[in-house]
């Protein structure tokens, strides 16, 4: 893993990561993409890593985009073939068994702004700005950015910030539902730490199924999404840290969830 372009810090069942391209603005490039893979992946059986937070160095951007310098003289198929590795990574992402929280410190435009939104919640400083303006340079966005903004804002204001390129504020973010909350940029990633610690204390396994009811109910028609909610309902019911949950509630004491 190149290990200078991502910085790992884990205290608390927290992994702090962050993408480290300052001076490119924190862009995407395929080493950088492939460290962030290896990381997720580590990150799934690691029983010191319960929530992850993904933040960008600097102040200006959490991830400004791709690199347009490696992507501008790429030929159809190279650009499909990079569009796809970066899908997997960030599908990866989605499907991660433990929460993932973008800590936006700036600019999150292009697959920033699509990385960002393949995480579980999304916290943005005050300063940050989001967008896809894949439209300015002849393309459109390749990197889930048509699929998934539409499913966070709705169709319309998706198509709105596709055609038009146009940035939106952190506070605009919010309001159309872009983004969870917006914090003064000085306590952005003490927020998403206060946020993630206060996910590392739920049972992992009610996190992983109740993750899992959500992406994957989405997809599904509602009477089938209803019944597969009930069948993972029934699931927790298998751990022990239901036992556990419903012991300690009964017996009016915190619970004490185990790794799992």
């Amino acid at each position: 893993m190149t290990d200078d372009m991502l910085l790992i810090e884990k205290q608390d069942g927290v992994a702090l990561v962050t993408i480290n391209r300052p001076k490119a603005l924190n862009s995407l490039n395929e080493p950088l993409l492939a460290a962030l893979r290896e990381f997720l992946h580590g990150a799934q059986s690691d029983v010191s890593v319960r929530v992850i937070i993904l933040t960008g160095a600097g102040e200006k951007a959490f991830v400004a985009g791709g690199d347009i310098a490696v992507m501008q003289p790429l030929d159809a198929l190279a650009a499909r073939d990079m569009a796809l590795k970066a899908q997997t990574v960030f599908n990866t992402i989605e499907a991660c068994p433990k929460p993932v929280i973008a800590a936006i410190n700036g600019y999150a435009l292009g697959g920033g702004c699509e990385l960002a939104m393949a995480c579980d919640i999304r916290i943005a400083s005050d300063t940050a700005k989001l967008g896809q303006p894949e439209i300015n340079l002849g393309i459109i966005p390749g990197w889930q950015g048509t699929q998934r903004l539409p499913r966070l804002v709705g169709k319309g204001k998706a198509k709105e910030l596709i055609f038009t390129g146009n940035m939106v504020s952190a506070e605009e973010a919010c309001r159309i539902g872009l983004v969870n909350q917006v914090v003064p940029a000085a306590e952005l990633i003490e927020s998403a730490r206060a946020m993630a610690g206060q996910i590392a204390g739920k049972s992992l396994a009610a996190l992983r199924l109740a993750k899992e009811a959500i992406d994957n109910g989405l997809e599904m028609e509602l009477a089938r999404a209803c019944r597969y909610e009930a069948d993972l309902f029934g699931l927790c019911f298998s751990t022990a840290d239901q036992k556990e949950g419903m012991g300690a509630f009964l017996e009016k004491r915190k619970p004490q969830f185990k790794d799992q």
